[in-house]
């Protein structure tokens, strides 16, 4: 129950005051942001020159296309280029089906947004998770939803921990051997891109990191400039 004084925080899943598996689900999820930033800047320079090393650890739609090419021409393993790019799309999935475990249709509002358009997204979801139950965790990755929701949805509704991974790099699979036969497909060309993006790779990780700086600059600097002018508004209301 909230003390006095304590708001409710719309830009959080929960209410009220955390719980220690609260704020661990809530980290891991916070990680795999930071982790995806941090490796913004190893993308352009790996996607020609080491794909699959790329895929194990982003498992990006690209390095797994890429990847599928490399094959194609004799300069990676089919094998391998399939399995290593299943650790790097899941490794944080649990966390979005413990979060649907702890905080339910928080989380949804959270990952899918507030207003008309999140909550569409919202119902597409649960229409779909409901129905389809652990064949839609299977096929998330091809259905018109974010896959996050579904793996949310199913921790909600109960599904066990080691049945949602199981499922989960299954689904992996499935997408990853798509983009890895559409890749195979492309072949040369296809490697001839990724090398040129590498070759130009240091300059392109400069320019995304700046681009992110500037970017998290900017709604830093007016998250702080509209801060003020909410805060007389709340003292009102406590009035």
């Amino acid at each position: 129950m909230p003390t006095t004084g304590e708001r409710p925080r719309p830009d959080l899943p929960w209410t009220g005051r955390p719980g220690r598996a609260d704020l661990i689900c809530w980290a891991g999820i916070a990680l795999s942001g930071l982790y995806a930033l941090a490796l913004i800047p190893l993308r352009p320079v790996l996607i020609g020159r080491n794909p699959v090393l790329l895929e194990l650890l982003t498992g990006s739609m690209t390095s797994i296309v890429t990847a599928g090419a490399f094959a194609r021409v004799g300069q990676a393993s089919l094998v391998l280029a399939m399995a290593a790019a299943v650790p790097g799309m899941i490794v944080f999935d649990p966390f979005f089906w413990w979060a649907g475990r702890l905080w339910g249709r928080g989380m949804l509002t959270f990952v899918a947004g507030r207003g008309g358009r999140g909550d569409r997204m919202i119902a597409r979801a649960e229409r779909l998770g409901r129905r389809l139950g652990w064949v839609g965790v299977l096929i998330s990755y091809y259905l018109p939803v974010p896959a996050a929701l579904l793996f949310v949805i199913a921790g909600w509704t109960g599904m066990r921990l080691v049945t949602f991974v199981l499922l989960d790099a299954a689904a992996a699979l499935l997408w990853i051997g798509m983009l890895i036969g559409l890749g195979y497909f492309l072949g040369q060309d296809a490697v001839d891109v990724a090398k040129t993006i590498s070759h130009y790779g240091t300059w392109a990780s400069i320019a995304l990191v700046v681009g992110v700086m500037v970017v998290r600059s900017v709604r830093g600097r007016r998250a702080a400039a509209s801060a003020p002018a909410a805060e007389p508004a709340d003292v009102t209301a406590d009035r």
